[in-house]
């Protein structure tokens, strides 16, 4: 797999936003735009210079609607790092090709892209700090039909006071276990709004920080592939992990 760490440019010292800041704003452009980082070979030698409107089936090369394994798919969440900024950082199962994506619009971009190998390795009870955007909800009125199939009932976000108890949950399934002591959460609301449509969604979100123990290496390793929870195409569901300071 890999790595990138997209700086975004939010900010030049103005007062008028940067292109970057208004970009961030639609996160089913954020999507679009990561999408065109996975071409496939035929758009990339008919179109080089990308100059034709992006068309889904253009960058589908095991990439886009697709289930995220080790060999398909993508996560990506957007991160503030130092005096301001933003960064996005994206975990791809093949390598990005960020000048093709940005051909047309550097002018998002505060700095050349990074892009390094990432095949995490854990052991044992393994202790790493963790940070993940997430979007809790649970499903209500699931029923079953008369055909014996379920039905999925409507998503609805976990209510506040059960933000802590839903990451234990998936950690347990997902081959860690959480301190509670330790974690930070973050609680608020993404707005997303799809072209064409006149109202947009509120999507429940929680950026949760602090330190994890490895249960089961392997169910940990593939939880970092797949990622936790739903929504995953508007930036949520990427865990990552990091050796604890010191």
């Amino acid at each position: 797999m890999f790595l990138s760490r997209l700086c975004i440019a939010v900010d030049d010292g103005l007062d008028l936003p940067r292109p970057g800041q208004k970009w961030l704003r639609n996160l089913y452009r954020v999507h679009q735009r990561l999408c065109m980082a996975f071409p496939s070979e035929q758009r990339k030698s008919d179109d080089p210079d990308f100059l034709k409107p992006f068309k889904p089936e253009d960058f589908g090369d095991k990439q886009v609607h697709v289930e995220r394994k080790e060999t398909s798919g993508f996560l990506f969440r957007i991160d503030p790092i130092m005096r301001g900024g933003v960064a996005i950082l994206v975990q791809s199962a093949l390598r990005p090709d960020w000048d093709y994506a940005f051909h047309n619009a550097g002018y998002f971009l505060a700095a050349k892209p990074e892009t390094k190998d990432f095949n995490p390795a854990f052991v044992q009870n393994q202790v790493l700090r963790f940070r993940l955007f997430a979007n809790p909800t649970r499903k209500i009125d699931t029923k079953s039909g008369s055909d014996g199939k379920r039905r999925h009932g409507k998503r609805v976000p976990v209510p506040s006071d059960q933000l802590v108890n839903w990451l234990i949950v998936r950690a347990e399934a997902g081959g860690f276990a959480v301190d509670q002591n330790s974690i930070v959460i973050q609680p608020g609301y993404v707005y997303v709004n799809k072209e064409g449509k006149r109202q947009g969604k509120r999507l429940r979100s929680v950026r949760y920080d602090g330190s994890l123990e490895v249960t089961d290496p392997e169910r940990l390793h593939e939880t970092i592939i797949k990622g936790i929870g739903p929504a995953k195409a508007f930036g949520f569901g990427l865990l990552s992990v990091a050796p604890l300071p010191g």
